[in-house]
């Protein structure tokens, strides 16, 4: 995506990478096709809006923070596909970790519960399951990195001289940073077996000297300042212009995150959320935050359309719900990849309870969006609990927003208002802010406040009765994913 300096979109393209699913609970990518295809997404955007390399004043990047990649230096040849955010394979992993007490140890230094969410897992797993990893990253043949480290190395000369390095808000999700010292922490490492060489160096998240320029021979066609790197939920936190302490908002994807500035605070949860970073601009100190990440819900959606197959494409889910005035007290808990936050059980697997003859696919398609809702409620009630903050508006983002009803049943579910800007790919446009604060085309955070514009805004209509007894037959549902598969 191409915005110029009010925050409007000049140009686009976007496709498709492949989601592979070799066995239950397996979410995979091939790095190389990501590859392939953010270079034809770079050439098309270009072409497609007239314009060269020599236009752009900068580049960010954003991705999907816990995916792991390793690849071969020296190749340039990843060692087999990612292994994606909401992959559940390293379950045992995880639960050995709470058992023996390192769990709390991760906790305080790594603002994380030990869950299939995070990288650290994953990459253990490779390094003992993927044939000659272990000794290729021992003899410091074997690099690790999320997505943004792979489209890094590749975009500054990959075998030739590329640079090894990640954010701090992605080095911040891989149970491996400590979030007070911003670096590795070596005893974290040592619970996982992985060798410090394998690591990327840890940058700010915008920054004017610490990323290289592309390639001349890359996508771009010419060297090209990289002035800033996000994970995809914190760079929307900065392209909502969420830069206040007190400021939150809501991306809809593949999951939902519900970020919430807690200024320069490190705010440690006690209610299920995770402490993280939200960015670091330059030598400034560090932003922090409180995130609930929940793994499935516009999933679901796709869920919907690609196994059950009772949708054609995810606008029609909103045509089936609008034809229902509720769903009747159907619930869907779309645990696929256990429940994430508050509640960090990957014993929990999806379920659709309270279903009669009566019930029709419209009420299942209204239980979806109200599925979406729900967990937000979920993350809201723990957020408040933790940082003492009542919401009085929420800022929402991506690309379920779209769908007018869900917004409005987060409105009802939530009791407050619901807000939604002009442009609506916050996390693109949050990438683009750090580039471009880092290269002087704004001049400071402040400056993009002004570029903020409503869309469009939600109004509770249901009353708190109501409210209240939809949300207590959520958790009601809740409670029964829950113990579904053993773990231990």
């Amino acid at each position: 995506m191409i915005f110029d300096h009010t925050g409007r979109e000049v140009g686009k393209h976007q496709l498709e990478h492949t989601q592979i699913l070799p066995k239950a609970g397996w979410v995979e990518h091939d790095p190389v096709e990501i590859w392939d295809r953010t270079q034809e997404v770079v050439q098309r955007a270009l072409a497609a809006s007239d314009l060269a390399a020599a236009d752009l004043a900068g580049l960010g990047i954003t991705n999907q923070r816990e995916t792991t990649v390793v690849w071969n230096p020296i190749t340039g040849d990843p060692y087999g596909n990612a292994i994606v955010w909401q992959d559940t394979r390293t379950d045992k992993i995880a639960a050995a970790l709470d058992r023996d007490g390192r769990g709390d140890v991760i906790r305080h230094r790594a603002g994380l519960p030990p869950a299939t969410y995070f990288s650290a897992g994953k990459l253990q797993w490779i390094l003992e399951n993927v044939d000659g990893v272990r000794d290729a990253a021992n003899r410091g043949d074997a690099l690790f990195g999320t997505t943004d480290s792979w489209l890094l190395w590749n975009l500054t000369g990959g075998v030739d001289g590329g640079q090894h390095i990640t954010d701090v808000t992605n080095a911040s999700r891989t149970m491996l940073m400590n979030l007070e010292t911003l670096d590795w922490d070596p005893e974290l490492l040592s619970f996982f077996g992985i060798p410090q060489q394998m690591l990327p160096t840890i940058v700010p998240s915008s920054h004017a000297t610490a990323y290289q320029r592309t390639r001349a021979d890359g996508p771009f066609g010419a060297e090209l300042p990289i002035g800033g790197d996000l994970g995809d939920q914190q760079a929307a936190m900065v392209g909502q212009v969420c830069l206040s302490e007190g400021e939150a908002k809501n991306t809809y994807g593949t999951g939902n995150f519900l970020l919430l500035n807690t200024g320069e605070t490190l705010c440690r949860s006690t209610n299920g959320l995770l402490s993280t970073v939200c960015y670091r601009f330059g030598d400034a100190a560090p932003v922090y935050a409180l995130e609930g990440s929940i793994a499935v819900t516009g999933s679901a959606v796709q869920w919907l359309r690609d196994q059950l197959q009772i949708i054609r494409d995810a606008a029609e889910v909103e045509t089936l719900a609008r034809r229902v005035d509720s769903a009747a007290r159907v619930y869907f808990v779309p645990a696929f990849s256990g429940l994430f936050a508050p509640y960090w059980r990957s014993d929990a697997r999806g379920i659709i309870v309270g279903l009669s003859r009566f019930h029709s696919r419209e009420h299942i398609a209204r239980a979806t969006l109200e599925a979406i809702c729900y967990q937000s409620r979920d993350v809201v009630e723990a957020m408040q609990k933790d940082a003492g903050v009542q919401l009085d508006e929420l800022k929402v983002d991506g690309g379920v927003t779209a769908n007018e009803l869900c917004m409005q049943i987060q409105a009802d579910t939530l009791g407050v208002e619901v807000s939604k800007p002009v442009v609506p790919e916050t996390t693109a446009l949050g990438a683009a802010y750090a580039a471009g604060l880092a290269t002087g085309f704004w001049a400071s955070p402040e400056d993009l406040r002004a570029n903020w514009l409503e869309d469009r805004r939600w109004i509770p209509q249901i009353s708190e009765d109501e409210r209240a007894a939809g949300y207590e037959g959520w958790k009601k549902a809740v409670e029964r994913t829950l113990d579904w598969v053993q773990v231990s």
